[in-house]
Formats: structure tokens, C-alpha cells, sequence
């Protein structure tokens, strides 16, 4: 089993429904946490049998930035479905902080994970 981390992905979305976040981009940072079937290239050491993580990326990336929500939670759940679509996935969490999203404070976060 392999585990693999993205961490710090900044990205900006339109999160929020409070009149001053409704129309304007948020500052996002994700770390997300994917455990997976692993095995194959660890014996062959070809790229072709490794998960492809970049892949994943560029999904959620795609998706988070065309994407409007009212709740950090209803992205969190739109990443996490977006990984465990995955065949090799077993397992992943993901936590999104909202940077500067109260005044003293650097971030507000969400963690959900999934096993199948």
C-alpha cells in the first residue's frame, strides 16, 4: 500500500456566501492524503505501472476552478469523489484551509476522507 501526499496546492475558487466573498475568488490551499494500491512499480520502476498523481491534479484543479460553492464542505466532498474515482484509490482525505477567511486567524479548514 503506498501513500501519497500533495501538499500545499494553491488554488483560488468561488467559495462563500456571505456578501463580501459572493463574485470574487478565494485564496485555497488543499493537502490531500491518497492511499493506493502500490506494488507493480515498485518492482518494474516504470512510469506507465505508477499512479498517476498528475492526472489527479490537473483534475481537481480543473474542477475547483469552474466550480462555485456556497460550503467548504461541498468542495471538500467534489475533490474527495473526484480521487476516490480512481481504480487503485482505497483510500483518501483531503483538508482545504480558506485562507484569511476571519480576521485574526491565517485559515479556516475542512478534512473529509473516504475509504472504499
Amino acid at each position: 500500500m503506498g501513500k501519497l501526499r500533495i501538499k500545499n496546492l494553491l488554488l483560488r475558487s468561488y467559495v462563500g456566501f456571505n456578501p463580501h466573498e459572493i463574485g470574487k475568488r478565494q485564496d485555497l490551499m488543499f493537502n490531500i492524503t491518497i492511499d493506493y494500491r502500490s506494488g507493480e512499480e515498485e518492482l518494474s520502476d516504470k512510469p506507465e505501472d505508477a499512479l498517476d498523481y498528475r492526472t489527479i491534479t490537473k483534475e481537481i484543479i480543473d474542477k475547483v476552478e469552474n466550480s462555485q460553492f456556497n460550503l467548504l464542505e461541498a468542495l471538500a466532498r467534489m475533490v474527495l469523489d473526484t480521487i476516490m474515482a480512481h481504480e487503485r484509490v482505497q483510500a483518501a482525505e483531503v483538508e482545504i484551509d480558506k485562507l484569511h477567511a476571519l480576521r485574526f486567524s491565517e485559515s479556516v479548514s475542512i478534512s473529509l476522507a473516504a475509504t472504499k
